[in-house]
């Protein structure tokens, strides 16, 4: 897995072979750090270590468990949360990846052995005041107990690890920056390739992908705004429609007869649509480490995105994408002047 960026924090003491780890997750659904986790498990277990996820019952994952399987990883599902202890009362390693911040509080007093946290949260909302300064004095307090009883804390970016340390007033997190695999995430070998990946997926004029879940700081409604502003474009969301969020969306695309925006729902072909797409607009107001930045940049797809820390992090303004507010009407002129020079962008 190609890390983003050279870190400077000393790296965390690596597990030694055939370790037995136990990996477990309170994921309702399928969403950017659950495919990391598919990513990485095999990686994991090439290297000689053995590895177990935990995924709930939750149907929404039935198809993540299937892979995990072609994949080698074994997984236990589990009925309650209050079966995570004994089930991992063997393991060596436990490492929590939670969605809901009480299970940590549920779980880590209750762990036998070490347990670790891994935390792809987004920790700081930029939404309009006064809902940022709410939830950035609120978040420390709620979450900061809990990773106190972990034995370790792992994040993945600098800035993520950064507000740890500040905000939340824990200095012994140490930065594991995500990472992508090339082989899967790669730009097409040539123009025979993309050609034939576009009309397979209906691309016909310049496309612009919109991956993520649906959810308010993923900001898909500014998004269809932009998409409004840029008719002469076409705009492909992908992610879980099955939200109150994602219908929104897409009645808002039905009712304003916005037709030249797709959805696409849950897709697990995403490097494909990452090689045919022109673009990447991903106007989010909060991220830890994109994944989705991240393979799109290692797709050769030109990225648009806010300039908010994380994504700073890893786009520099006008040589490795664009950080544009998440204003429809700037959106909408950035993508426009992208699709203007077709043949550079993808210089980015």
């Amino acid at each position: 897995m190609r890390s983003s960026a050279p870190s400077t924090t000393p790296a965390p003491t690596v597990p030694s072979p055939r370790t037995h780890i136990a990996f477990m997750t309170d994921a309702p659904r399928v969403a950017g750090s659950e495919v990391w986790l598919l990513d990485l498990l095999p990686m994991l277990q090439a290297r000689g270590l053995r590895t177990t996820m935990f995924l709930s019952l939750e149907p929404r994952l039935d198809e993540l468990v299937r892979r995990f399987g072609e994949a080698g990883v074994a997984v236990h599902r589990y009925g309650a949360l209050e079966e995570l202890p004994e089930l991992t009362r063997d393991f060596d390693l436990r490492v929590l990846q939670m969605w809901y911040r009480h299970h940590y509080s549920e779980l880590l007093p209750r762990l036998r052995g070490p347990r670790w946290v891994v935390s792809h949260d987004q920790m700081e909302f930029h939404y309009p005041q006064p809902l940022r300064f709410t939830h950035r004095e609120a978040y420390p307090w709620t979450k900061a107990g809990p990773f106190r009883q972990a034995d370790r804390i792992l994040t993945v970016s600098e800035w993520a690890g950064d507000f740890v340390r500040r905000q939340m007033r824990l200095p012994d997190v140490r930065v594991l920056h995500n990472g992508v695999d090339p082989e899967r995430y790669r730009p097409a070998h040539d123009e025979a390739e993309r050609g034939a990946l576009r009309e397979a997926h209906g691309f016909g004029r310049f496309t612009v992908l919109v991956p993520g879940r649906f959810a308010p700081e993923k900001n898909q409604m500014t998004a269809l705004l932009a998409a409004r502003a840029a008719p002469d474009l076409d705009f492909v969301f992908t992610g879980d429609m099955d939200s109150p969020l994602g219908n929104l969306v897409q009645g808002a695309a039905r009712r304003g007869r916005i037709t030249n925006a797709r959805f696409l729902g849950r897709r697990w072909d995403m490097p494909d649509l990452y090689r045919a797409a022109d673009a990447l607009l991903q106007p989010t107001l909060a991220e830890n480490q994109s994944l989705v930045t991240l393979e799109a940049m290692a797709s050769a797809l030109p990225v648009v995105t806010t300039p908010i820390p994380a994504q700073a992090e890893l786009v520099q303004d006008g040589v490795s994408g664009l950080l544009v507010g998440p204003r429809p009407g700037l959106l909408a002129t950035a993508l426009g002047a992208l699709a203007a020079r077709p043949h550079r962008a993808r210089e980015f």
